[in-house]
């Protein structure tokens, strides 16, 4: 027997948080009853993902596959598309299997590092804050920087909703002493606006954000707005080999 959430995250079904809020919502069902968060599963059993039948006979797990995104800003990170806006998921090619899982959101008005991946269990453990994968920005702040506000930053600042939380890192993109300063911040979190929240904080504006690194994943240079390239083969596995890795040694 196996995990229903882990099963259908392995076939690309989506991620294991997407499963888990499907199961909250009543969506899927197990020989017509509504399933149960950890409930194990057989091939013999009638598995319905909103009223389609999941043939778990034939799931396997597939090649884990890639795409590394460059969004621009204006797009949704949501399957359907809001009117007058286009989702992320419009320019992605087509699964055989399964569907396209996204690995962390970014709002509508950020820009650049997006990750799919069809293998829901490698979504869920590149978001799990326990791998502590770090993220890094490139922002544009509008306001008074001085030394004193980057200690702050990366000592811990508390937020709207009375959370204390830090960057890793800030460091200044170049020398200019101007309105607008660009910087590189890395957090190992991906909390909604935190970036944003964490200068509002210092009072400062975000009148830009990309997001440039995703764990050992770089946005390249040379992939424009809208367009995706896939990961190399030896670069999944580098990631897979490294997720066990961490998983070995926090067992």
């Amino acid at each position: 027997m196996t995990r229903l959430h882990k099963l259908l995250a392995n076939a690309g079904v989506g991620s294991r948080r997407t499963i888990e809020s499907w199961i909250r919502a009543g969506k899927i069902q197990v020989n017509g009853k509504c399933a149960q968060i950890g409930q194990e599963v057989t091939i013999h059993d009638r598995v319905h993902v909103d009223g389609k039948l999941i043939d778990l006979e034939h799931v396997s797990p597939q090649q884990p596959r890639f795409l590394i995104y460059n969004k621009p800003e204006g797009e949704i990170c949501s399957t359907v598309s809001e009117e007058g806006k286009s989702s992320v998921f419009d320019s992605l090619p087509p699964l055989d299997q399964g569907r396209w899982v996204m690995v962390g959101r970014l709002d509508v008005n950020t820009s650049g590092l997006l990750l799919f991946t069809n293998n829901g269990e490698l979504a869920h453990q590149l978001m799990h804050p326990s791998f502590q994968v770090e993220r890094q920005y490139a922002v544009r702040v509008l306001g008074q920087v001085t030394s004193q506000t980057l200690l702050s930053l990366k000592k811990g600042v508390e937020l709207q909703d009375g959370e204390m939380s830090r960057f890793k890192d800030v460091v200044p993109r170049n020398s200019s002493t101007g309105a607008n300063q660009w910087f590189n911040v890395t957090l190992s979190q991906g909390k909604y606006r935190e970036v944003r929240q964490l200068w509002e904080a210092v009072g400062c504006t975000v009148s830009r954000l990309i997001r440039i690194k995703y764990g050992s994943i770089s946005l390249p240079r040379e992939l424009k707005k809208g367009k995706w390239q896939e990961l190399p083969l030896g670069r999944v596995e580098e990631l897979v080999a490294s997720f066990k890795a961490k998983k070995l040694v926090s067992s």
